[in-house]
C-alpha cells in the first residue's frame, strides 16, 4: 500500500473546507430562526392575515408595535406571547 505524505498545504487547505463548511451549516440553521422584529408583510405572511385584519389587531391593542420612520415593527415575542395569551381549549366530555 503506498503512503501518501500529507504536507502543511493540504491541511491548510483542510481546515479552510472545514471552516467554510460549519459557516455553511450555521448559517442554514440561523436562516430558520425566526427574526427579533418583523415588518407587517412577514407577519401578514406568519398569522395568514390580510392587510385590514392586520390593522384591527393594531388598532384594538391586540397586537402591540413600534413605529420607526413610516415602518411598523411587530416583536417576534410579541406576537407569540398574544398568539399563547389567546389560546382556546376545549373541555372534553369522559
Amino acid at each position: 500500500m503506498p503512503a501518501n505524505i500529507i504536507t502543511t498545504d493540504d491541511l491548510r487547505e483542510f481546515k479552510m473546507e472545514l471552516l467554510d463548511d460549519i459557516k455553511n451549516l450555521l448559517s442554514k440553521q440561523a436562516t430558520g430562526k425566526l427574526k427579533k422584529y418583523l415588518k407587517s408583510s412577514e407577519v401578514m405572511d406568519l398569522l395568514q392575515v390580510s392587510p385590514g385584519t392586520l390593522q384591527n389587531l393594531r388598532i384594538n391593542g391586540t397586537l402591540p408595535y413600534t413605529k420607526v420612520g413610516g415602518i411598523i415593527y411587530y416583536d417576534a415575542e410579541e406576537i407569540q406571547d398574544v398568539m399563547n395569551s389567546n389560546r382556546v381549549q376545549h373541555k372534553q366530555n369522559s
